[in-house]
């Protein structure tokens, strides 16, 4: 990416933000060139570049100025608080999202995948191939069911960073993270429990449940704050909850840190109920503000959290290397890992290790970090600029998800019928719920950018939306 294309980024990610708002005159050429060690020619081409997205308007003799046609979107809308447990469904609204991975000529837009093609991830393609040709064959054999020394040795010491000290006994290396998630759900729940869920909420999770029999129950969820405390409350009192299920940080499809005060009231209320708390941490390494935000784990001090995560979202998904830390339930936990998979692949464990030890995966995440936040106001940026007004937006803090809330007279999933001949497909919102919620709601990818196609893409989607909102 080009300087003046990183400087367009980091002024209209100001501007999505409301640091600059509607009438705002921003800094001059000269300012901005004394600023960021850039030539003012770069800081005009940044300029030029956010008129074209109409974020900026040009006043002569005056200078810039944030366009007042410039429209910030709210925010979307939380959920009506619970009613009752349900059992899952959209199963075939999932299967038909993962199968569309073999269309290769399809265009995905809500996928759930990293940038793997970056220079940062080679010394891990290297790190594999070292690992292929050792004489000593290590790498073919079996490892403990634990997982390798090594990378438990490695994990524990990036735990560091989100507030959580334990040794490397206490995790336990799966098969990704989905692994990790049934293997916590089995170790505390059984056939016809209810788990509590933030809602809308990372579809395999919920999916877990639906195939070992359990109900979810949907605690509404705050686009900026997080899952209901006073929600979950109510509910408890109500329901047998077995167990909470959440990712409380960089949200999957929210995008929101919670914060730490409402982190440690939920912990309390498990504590006071005498339930589970199933953490899903597998994006808190992608938030863009530093140090990165905790973790629940990091405040429990009695074991009943269980924290999972992997390296499918930091690194790639084909490594299929994730763990869990699973508290007091390690001894459940380790029997369950033994029934679904038994021991790991082996070889992605030492490279992956390797690559940790060597300092790596530090460069590597700084990288996508940066290249995420961009991405962020460009995506953003083209949502505000395509699609109808009153579309509501999310804010991540990390990762590399947006979510999107449409007028109610959309249906995403046929929204994604009409774009099948555009080879374009959305991630539509009826699977980040239980029970079928925001069918007027989609999801979208902004890993990897790519605005000779993407911003097309964008734009037939947003006029395919105008049409629908037309013919309602």
């Amino acid at each position: 990416m080009n300087r003046y294309e990183n400087l367009a980024n980091v002024l209209g990610e100001r501007i999505e933000q409301g640091l600059y708002p509607a009438g705002h005159r921003l800094p001059s050429v000269r300012v901005l060139s004394t600023e960021h060690g850039v030539s003012v020619s770069t800081v005009q081409q940044a300029y030029r570049m956010l008129e074209d997205r109409q974020l900026v308007e040009a006043r002569p003799k005056s200078g810039y100025f944030v366009s007042l046609l410039k429209r910030r979107a709210e925010l979307p809308a939380v959920c009506r608080n619970p009613q009752r447990p349900v059992d899952i469904s959209q199963w075939d609204l999932v299967l038909a999202q993962l199968n569309s991975r073999a269309h290769v000529d399809r265009l995905a837009l809500g996928g759930g995948t990293p940038d793997v093609t970056l220079p940062t991830l080679k010394p891990l393609s290297r790190a594999m191939a070292r690992v292929a040709q050792r004489t000593d064959l290590s790498a073919l054999y079996y490892d403990s069911l634990d997982g390798c020394k090594d990378l438990r040795d490695q994990i524990a010491r990036l735990l560091i960073d989100s507030g959580s000290h334990m040794d490397a006994e206490n995790i336990v290396i799966t098969t990704g993270c989905h692994e990790a998630l049934s293997i916590a759900i089995r170790s505390v729940c059984q056939v016809g429990d209810i788990v509590a869920v933030d809602s809308p909420s990372f579809h395999g999770a919920m999916q877990t449940l639906k195939g070992f029999g359990m109900k979810a129950l949907e605690i509404p969820t705050d686009p900026v704050t997080g899952i209901s405390i006073e929600a979950l409350e109510m509910a408890l009192e109500q329901w047998p909850i077995k167990a909470i299920q959440l990712t409380p940080n960089c949200n999957n499809p929210l995008g929101y840190n919670m914060p730490d005060d409402r982190k440690k009231a939920l912990l309390r209320l498990a504590q006071a109920y005498d339930i589970a708390i199933i953490e899903d941490d597998v994006y808190g390494d992608l938030a863009y503000q530093y140090p990165r935000p905790a973790t629940i784990t990091s405040f429990d001090d009695d074991g009943r959290v269980l924290l999972c995560s992997s390296f499918s979202k930091t690194l790639a998904p084909g490594l299929r290397i994730g763990w869990i830390a699973p508290g007091r339930y390690r001894d459940r936990a380790i029997h369950m890992k033994y029934i679904s998979t038994g021991t790991s692949a082996t070889q992605p464990q030492i490279a992956i290790a390797e690559f940790i030890k060597q300092g790596h995966y530090q460069t590597h995440l700084r990288r996508v970090r940066h290249q995420y936040q961009q991405n962020l106001c460009v995506m953003t940026g083209w949502v505000n600029r395509y699609f109808p007004q009153g579309t509501r937006v999310s804010r991540p803090q990390g990762g590399f998800l947006l979510w999107v809330e449409l007028d109610e007279k959309i249906d995403t999933q046929k929204l994604n019928r009409l774009l099948e001949p555009d080879q374009i497909q959305i991630s539509v919102g009826a699977i980040f719920s239980a029970s079928g919620k925001y069918r007027n709601c989609l999801r979208l990818n902004y890993a990897q950018i790519d605005e000779k196609v993407h911003e097309p893409a964008i734009k037939r989607v947003g006029e395919m939306i105008n049409q629908m909102m037309m013919m309602a």
